[in-house]
């Protein structure tokens, strides 16, 4: 029975273990894949969240009502009980003492709307904090983009520069041959060891590079102790020769944050302005002092009201910084309207250039390489050409293959800055 029972206590842990936990293959990473664990992990978006909880724990404050008081006392005390002022019955007992004891109950009345608004403000704080965090989604969305792109990047250049190195071991191994039979210079064998050594030195560096990548990108995903076990299983996205020049700019979460900001402080404004309707603070009290029969019964009931009276000041501080802070939200709406204007500019011009770039890589320049490349070696295998002409045919090859892994690259996070320049949420009521 307690095996069973175990047993079901395991299984229903496991049940509970994220599936971006259970199911990612960290070896075979796919974009949405690693996109989930970015969700799911992320520490910045993290802590973004907790600003919005923030925000929802002071809307709850801002609800409340003011507590009511309660306060008790006692005075007239006589400390001399053999001395003490004895009442008209004569008896000296501690209930009969002349001791004067009240109980009152004070309750404060806020006047001129000021929860009412305390609440519209905390309202619109909560909406700033909920567009903030879709922003703080948007932006590190891009970084992720970018960190995923960077490791296949490191990957591409890492199978360039080893199909190279393979490449120049064979035309080693031949150009050996040919200098046993003399067909050749001890030079051009020379030469082509020195570019092999050049190439095993940018394997190096570029899997320096690729660990860094997956370091970075293991951190955007909360995966830090599995770097060494990433790699990206997508590649390059598809070319996209369409681009929007439609943007609905103020339905971006930047700028819908701003507008809520600005309506808090409107809010905030009236807020201030309420201060000058006074607030009053009304008390209830009982109070019991035997001995005063017959002018007074022993126990009696009062009340009382406090109004404050603005003789000095009326708050105008609070309404003076209200103002500024509300000319200082509309200027922030502004702004946020206008970089985020500039923003879908520069993300449209980044992504039509990098769609070029790629294009023009893989219908011409990378065909057009691969010809000479080849002539170079036909050339020179028919000694028509020296070593030099060979070499150099080679490094340009090299040089544009990484540089097209380069451009799909850019190709990639620019598509990646343009969805997010015109990400846009639903306006919240």
């Amino acid at each position: 029975m307690l095996k069973k029972v175990a047993y079901l206590l395991v299984l229903g842990f496991l049940s509970n273990v994220p599936t971006a936990y259970a199911e990612t293959d960290l070896a075979h990473l796919t974009l949405d894949a690693a996109r989930q664990l970015f969700q799911a992990n992320n520490k910045e978006l993290t802590s973004a969240r907790r600003m919005v909880q923030g925000a929802e724990a002071n809307a709850i404050t801002a609800s409340q009502k003011p507590n009511p008081s309660l306060s008790v006392g006692v005075s007239s005390f006589n400390l001399n009980r053999s001395a003490g002022n004895r009442n008209q019955n004569g008896s000296n007992s501690l209930s009969d003492q002349t001791l004067n004891s009240s109980v009152q109950v004070s309750q404060w009345i806020e006047r001129g709307d000021k929860r009412e608004l305390r609440m519209a403000s905390a309202k619109n704080a909560i909406k700033a904090s909920n567009y903030d965090l879709k922003d703080a989604e948007r932006q590190l969305l891009l970084s992720f983009n970018d960190a995923y792109y960077d490791l296949v990047l490191a990957q591409e250049t890492e199978k360039i520069l080893a199909s190279n190195r393979a490449s120049y071991e064979k035309a080693i191994q031949a150009a050996e041959l040919r200098l046993k039979v003399g067909d050749i210079a001890a030079s051009d064998v020379a030469r082509m060891r020195v570019d092999l050594l050049k190439i095993q030195n940018d394997i190096r560096q570029a899997k320096a590079n690729r660990e860094k990548a997956q370091a970075n990108l293991a951190y955007m995903m909360g995966q830090e102790n599995e770097a060494a076990r990433l790699y990206a299983q997508d590649g390059w996205p598809a070319l996209s020769q369409a681009v929007s020049t439609v943007q609905d700019v103020d339905a971006r979460p930047d700028v819908l944050a701003a507008d809520a900001r600005t309506r808090q402080a409107e809010e905030n404004q009236r807020l201030a302005n309420a201060l000058k309707t006074r607030d009053v603070n009304i008390a209830l009290q009982y109070q019991r002092f035997p001995g005063q029969m017959p002018g007074s019964d022993t126990n009696t009931i009062g009340a009382a009201i406090t109004i404050p009276l603005f003789t000095n000041y009326e708050y105008q501080g609070e309404i003076a910084k209200a103002e500024v802070d509300l000319t200082s939200a509309l200027e922030a709406k502004q702004q946020a309207r206008a970089s985020a204007v500039s923003e879908i500019s520069r993300a449209r011009a980044d992504l039509n250039a990098a769609l070029e770039k790629v294009n023009r890589f893989d219908t011409q320049i990378l065909t057009e390489a691969q010809k000479a490349a080849d002539a170079a070696e036909f050339a020179y295998n028919h000694g028509a050409t020296g070593i030099t002409d060979l070499l150099d045919a080679r490094r340009i090859l090299r040089s544009i293959q990484l540089d097209a892994a380069t451009a799909h690259a850019d190709y990639a996070k620019a598509l990646a800055a343009w969805q997010a320049a015109i990400k846009t949420e639903d306006y919240q009521n």
